[in-house]
Parts: structure tokens; C-alpha cells; sequence
């Protein structure tokens, strides 16, 4: 009889164990079929050049060119696509509309300046902060086109600072009032780039300051490329609510390359608020985030806290935060709703934090929860104060969920609390996974109502080995 050879039978079963394993994109992270569909699946051609001084436009910043170069992109819309650019210059305008088609391309040595006039932003049915209204039109805006794209290398500067010391001299007085939770919506503010209800977007290579609100918001919207841009929005002082990219109840979307410092969260996912979010019911899903940097920031990796449509199937990984307030982030209300689920994070550095991992969903009362103060009354008050109050019925709705975030090789130091984890009773952080997770601080933070986490190598607390503060946990060991 014919010896067995044993190293045949390791091989064979190693053949059947390496085939059956899940494939991986990277350590932590499978190799989802999904990742290979984000993205824009064409980008508009560029044979076909229109340049804004054909059209009237003055390198003149104290000219307003809005109309011009509006006519360059009808025109390149019209005569079947193509790329309109700009001759070297400071440009100023107001709101323009990108068209299906329209590569609209800013080259180095171009810098276009928004118009610090609130009536060259022309009012628009859009979403704001997670609830649907009218509100002045982006700098830059896409609604309800197809194939287009922003490219080159050149400037947009917001100059922002005008509305946002409007925003604080509103906030000062609002506060008085108990109207924290409205002052936001009220205190209508451009934001610089808005893609709302667009197929396969593009935006590559250029350089964006001062935004007067939120700088790119790609909102109801498939198939998107950011790629490679840069936000600074801190130049003229503290901008409020100046977020570096917005993903709004969108899906498929490719973001990588890009470094921003702002005033609020640097890469952040939403999908709606409230009970207009949950009206409304559209999911964040399929996001790939990788390569990037933030610098100055609320949040390098946020989601939330609209959250009422859901957050899930994202992918993140290569990230790096420099002196962001926050790292990971995970935020919503106990009135909001929504299942924050199956996200994957690997590979994240962070440094000079002052808290590189916090969940909250009891976060920001004062602006979560809205309560209509004396002496206002609700037949007086504006349609989107109405939607604001409106109550989401069941309450039980109004509970968000996080579960199923898996996290690995993650690293922060020379940062102030390690952790911070808030659930609540009826709706506990469940099913987290930590690998190789060494976060430490001057504090090492808390955790409350929290459940069944898998830890693998993971040291998480203060610089001299103090330990997590924890409450109402359940099988959940930090600390073995």
C-alpha cells in the first residue's frame, strides 16, 4: 500500500481554508463587492472649450461676472457639453448652475470670489441640517443634473466672514430667547458647492477658503468623485458650521486625497433630522473615505448627527487627524431615529485630539431638541420653525441605533480624554469591534450603556494606566 504523504494533506487544507476565508481590501476591512461601484462612472468631456471672457466675464473682483460665466455654462450645456473655464484672474460672483455635461474648470491661477451679498444667492427648495426648506443656493450648484464636474487647480475663496459674524450677533440674541434650536435655520448662509439630486459628479484638484457655510454638500445624490481637494475655512477667524464635505443621504461615493481644516466636522455623514428625516427615509450607504487629513475640525470621520435615514455600508481607512477636536465620531438625538450600522474603519492616526473617539446619542440638547418658548405662538411662526416641532410619532422612532462599527489599528496620542461612549438605557452602543485600538490620554474618559463588544489588543485609558470609567455594561471588557 502507497505511503500518505502528510504535507499533501496540510496543503489541501489550506487550499480549502484560504478559499473559504473573506477576502480583504485591507486589515479589518473585507473586500466588499460593493466598493468597486463608488464612484462617477464618466466625467464630461473636455474637447469642446468655453472660456467665461467670451462671455463678458471681468477679471475684476469688484465686478460682478455672475451673469457671464452663466452663459458660458448654458451655452456648453446647450451645444451638447464640454468644459468652460476662465482665463487667469480674481473673479467675483454669485450663484451659478452647473449643467448636465458641464466640466466647469478652474485652472491655477484663477481665483473666483463669492459675493458677500446674500441676494446674489438665489432662494432654492434644498435641505439644510437635515430638514427640508428654502434656502439660498450654493456658490457653486448642481440640481438635478447628470455628468458634471469641477475641476483644476485654482481658487474659490467663500469670504464667508460676513455671515458669520452674522451667525454670532444672531446667536447671541437667540440664545436670550431659548431659540438655540433654531438659529441655524434661520440664519440663512451660502454654502460654497451643492450637488443635490446628481448622477455621476466629479470634483477634482481645487482649492476652497472661507466658506460661508457647510463647503461641499452632496446631498439626495449617486455616483460621486471628490478627489484631491483642499478646504481651508479658519483664515478670517472662527466660521461656525463651516464642515469641510457633507455626504447627505446619498450613495456611492467615492472621497480620497483630500485635507481640510474648518470650524466643524471635516468628512461627515448625514441623512436627515427629526421627523422631516424620517419622512424623507434615504440612507447614506456605499462611501469609501480614504487618504485624507484633517486638520482643524470638529470631527475627522463624523457620523451624524442627522442620522434619521440611516448610515451604513462605509469604508474608511489611511486616515490621519492633526489637531481635529474629534476623531471618530458618532452623534445623534434620542428624537431622531435612524440605524447607524456596518461601518468599517483601519488604519487611523490621530494626534493633539481632545477626544479621538466619542459616541453620543443624547448629544447637544440645546440644539437637538426644539420647544416653542413663550412668547411665540404656532400660527405666527415660519413653516420650517413648524417643521422643526413637529413631533416624531411613535417616540419609539425617534431612537437612533449604532451597531456593527468595526474599528482596527487605530492610534491617538498626546490627547485629552481617550474615550468618551454615551448610550442611553432603551438603545445601548452595541456590537463594536476593536483590533489593535491604543488610544492615550491626560484622561481616559467613560463609558455608560454599552454592549457586547469584541476586543483584540486594545489599550484604551489615561498615560499612567488609568482606566475607562464604566457603567451599565454588559459583556464589554476593555481590560482583561
Amino acid at each position: 500500500m502507497r505511503k500518505f504523504d502528510k504535507s499533501w494533506s496540510y496543503l489541501f487544507l489550506l487550499l480549502i481554508f484560504t478559499s473559504c476565508a473573506p477576502r480583504l481590501l485591507r486589515d479589518g476591512i473585507p473586500a466588499f463587492d460593493w466598493i468597486k461601484e463608488v464612484g462617477a462612472k464618466k466625467v464630461p468631456s473636455a474637447t469642446t472649450v468655453y472660456n467665461v471672457k467670451d462671455f463678458g466675464a471681468v477679471a475684476d473682483t469688484s465686478v460682478l461676472s455672475t451673469k457671464a460665466i452663466q452663459a458660458a455654462i448654458d451655452t456648453c450645456a446647450a451645444k451638447g457639453g464640454g468644459m468652460v473655464t476662465f482665463a487667469p484672474g480674481n473673479y467675483c460672483m454669485g450663484s451659478v448652475f452647473l449643467k448636465s455635461g458641464v466640466n466647469f474648470n478652474i485652472p491655477e491661477g484663477v481665483k473666483i470670489y463669492g459675493s458677500q451679498d446674500l441676494d446674489q444667492y438665489p432662494m432654492i427648495d434644498t435641505r439644510v441640517a437635515g430638514i427640508e426648506m428654502k434656502w439660498p443656493a450654493a456658490l457653486i450648484t448642481a440640481k438635478d443634473q447628470e455628468n458634471v464636474a469641477i475641476t483644476g487647480k485654482g481658487e474659490v475663496w467663500g469670504q464667508g466672514k460676513v455671515f458669520w459674524d452674522k451667525y454670532w450677533s444672531m446667536r447671541k440674541e437667540y440664545d436670550k430667547k431659548d431659540l438655540r434650536w433654531i438659529v441655524d435655520y434661520d440664519c440663512m448662509r451660502p454654502r460654497m458647492i451643492l450637488f443635490q439630486n446628481c448622477e455621476n459628479v466629479t470634483m477634482t484638484g481645487n482649492n476652497y477658503y472661507e466658506a460661508g457655510f457647510w463647503t461641499v454638500h452632496i446631498l439626495y445624490s449617486n455616483h460621486v468623485t471628490i478627489d484631491g481637494i483642499h478646504v481651508n475655512n479658519n483664515n478670517a477667524g472662527k466660521g461656525p458650521s463651516t464642515d469641510g464635505i457633507d455626504i447627505d443621504s446619498s450613495t456611492r461615493i467615492l472621497v480620497q486625497n483630500c485635507d481640510i481644516s474648518c470650524n466643524d466636522d471635516n468628512f461627515c455623514l448625514k441623512a436627515g433630522r427629526d421627523a422631516d428625516g424620517l419622512r424623507v427615509n434615504r440612507p447614506t450607504e456605499y462611501v469609501v473615505i480614504r487618504n485624507c487629513t484633517a486638520r482643524q475640525g470638529d470631527g475627522l470621520f463624523t457620523c451624524g448627527s442627522e442620522t434619521s435615514g440611516g448610515i451604513r455600508n462605509v469604508v474608511s481607512y489611511d486616515m490621519t487627524a492633526l489637531g481635529t477636536k474629534v476623531g471618530l465620531r458618532f452623534k445623534s438625538a434620542l428624537n431622531r431615529g435612524g440605524v447607524v450600522e456596518d461601518i468599517w474603519l483601519s488604519n487611523i492616526k490621530m494626534q493633539d485630539l481632545r477626544e479621538p473617539f466619542q459616541i453620543n446619542l443624547n448629544w447637544n440638547p440645546n440644539y437637538s431638541y426644539s420647544k416653542l418658548p413663550e412668547p411665540y405662538v404656532w400660527d405666527s411662526i415660519p413653516a420650517h420653525w413648524r417643521v422643526m416641532l413637529t413631533p416624531v410619532e411613535p417616540a419609539e422612532l425617534g431612537l437612533p441605533k449604532f451597531r456593527n462599527i468595526h474599528f482596527t489599528d487605530i492610534q491617538a496620542h498626546s490627547c485629552q480624554v481617550a474615550l468618551i461612549c454615551e448610550g442611553v438605557e432603551n438603545s445601548p452602543v452595541e456590537g463594536f469591534t476593536l483590533k489593535n485600538v491604543h488610544i492615550t490620554a491626560e484622561n481616559p474618559g467613560h463609558m455608560i450603556w454599552a454592549k457586547n463588544w469584541k476586543i483584540n489588543h486594545v489599550s484604551i485609558g489615561g498615560e499612567n494606566g488609568e482606566k475607562v470609567e464604566m457603567e451599565h455594561i454588559e459583556n464589554v471588557k476593555l481590560y482583561k
